[in-house]
């Protein structure tokens, strides 16, 4: 074989196109849903019985799924509960970020008290379904450092939504002071001061956040 040939045919091999990876998409939808139900698994247990209270295997038990599969998928229980409270803060387990969803978007269209109904309609869904994982993260930020740094970055995402939010429903800019004050009288602490000690329902506190939200952008 001549040096010219060798080149040819090391030419031809490394020109070969390289092989595809398998992809299912019946299996990526398996591993779809079973992810769902472990995090909806695992937020209804946070939400129950608190951090402490609830250990991998019963999450596991609750969502049909062996302990090996649950730590294939995830690598701690902290980090189960952050990414809980993330599916329950927009309502399932999708990538899509809060502001770039119907619900999120619908603050801007209507009548002034259409979008101010969107808004406390919206503040109060989120409540209800993270409200109770919120207090397991708080219980379990008091002797983590990462999950205490989630907590943290979790308050600075809800504020910067909040003012996005609350610039969609007024059709202008915000001044700080409408701003920080709807962050804080819309926190998820006062909620659960509301409807858990004062013995609010959902409804109450939902209506009460629209007048709350539209005494704000009056003043």
């Amino acid at each position: 074989m001549t040096a010219d040939q060798t080149s040819t045919d090391q030419t031809s091999t490394d020109q070969k196109p390289a092989r595809r990876p398998y992809r299912s998409p019946r299996r990526e939808q398996q591993a779809a849903e079973t992810r769902a139900a472990v995090l909806a698994a695992a937020g209804d247990l946070f939400a129950a019985r608190g951090f402490a209270g609830t250990g991998m295997r019963d999450i596991a038990k609750a969502a049909g799924v062996s302990v090996e599969t649950l730590y294939a998928g995830f690598r701690s229980k902290g980090e189960l509960l952050t990414l809980a409270l993330d599916a329950a803060l927009v309502g399932d387990a999708e990538a899509v970020p809060l502001v770039e969803r119907p619900a999120f978007q619908a603050l801007s269209s209507g009548s002034r008290d259409e979008r101010i109904a969107a808004a406390a309609g919206l503040v109060t869904a989120i409540h209800r379904r993270s409200s109770g994982i919120h207090l397991a993260l708080r219980e379990a930020a008091a002797s983590d450092p990462d999950l205490a740094r989630h907590l943290r970055e979790d308050e600075q995402r809800r504020r910067i939504d909040i003012g996005r939010g609350a610039t969609l429903v007024a059709g202008r800019e915000l001044s700080p002071r409408e701003h920080d004050g709807l962050w804080a009288v819309l926190s998820v602490e006062v909620y659960q001061m509301l409807t858990g000690q004062a013995g609010w329902t959902w409804q109450q506190y939902e209506d009460w956040a629209a007048d709350t939200i539209r005494r704000t952008l009056d003043e």
